[in-house]
């Protein structure tokens, strides 16, 4: 598949505590680093996101006294699952993994800001409706399909995805570049989410600049 102009990849939250050893680590998130790096150079634009929580913010467990990490409750807008506090704001699990290195990423777009509500899609908040600006920003920059690579496959890769072809655009995700949480068939859930929105799954492989 060729890579042109109006193409961009979207790397989401490749952060410490994403990756083996953090607060909310994806089994073998650090994985996606080689791949990513491999097929970055194909591309001419590439963006960044950056998980960014406030240390009360709502999907974590400990703001609900009596809940455990990876409970399911109800907020205003819909089921929460709870996570183990991660990617704090300005915290060393918030950082990008040192071992990833895109220089030429042309945006750092941070998400779950908001203390009320999670962030796991790079383009809506959880309510589906609250935009984060990304899509304006791929509006004015004219791009039209993207690229989709880090953590987690079935959660915020699989969201933003979705979303992506929500907005019009076409949307690659980039499977060996990609990890999973996981959790209670979330795998297989995202994976018929794809084949009903027509989000394409590759391998990295298979693009050429």
């Amino acid at each position: 598949m060729q890579i042109g102009a109006r193409d961009v990849l979207l790397v989401i939250d490749v952060q410490n505590d994403f990756c083996p050893g953090g607060a909310l680590a994806v089994p073998r998130g650090d994985e996606v680093i080689p791949p990513i790096h491999r097929v970055a150079p194909r591309f001419q634009h590439i963006v960044l996101t950056q998980d960014w929580h406030p240390s009360n913010h709502s999907s974590f467990a400990s703001s609900h006294p009596g809940k455990n990490p990876y409970d399911s409750i109800r907020l205003d807008y819909g089921p929460q699952t709870l996570w183990p506090p991660h990617c704090v704001q300005g915290s060393r699990g918030a950082q990008f993994h040192p071992a990833l290195q895109l220089p030429q990423a042309e945006l750092i777009l941070r998400k779950g800001f908001r203390p009320q509500i999670d962030s796991y899609s790079a383009f809506f908040e959880n309510d589906r409706v609250t935009p984060t600006g990304l899509a304006g920003y791929f509006s004015e920059r004219g791009f039209a399909r993207v690229f989709l690579a880090g953590l987690a496959y079935d959660y915020c890769v699989g969201y933003s995805a979705l979303d992506a072809r929500r907005l019009g655009l076409d949307a690659f995700v980039l499977r060996d570049a990609s990890r999973a949480i996981g959790l209670n068939g979330s795998v297989a859930a995202i994976d018929a989410e794809f084949a009903k929105a027509g989000v394409n799954v590759v391998d990295s492989a298979g693009l050429s600049a």
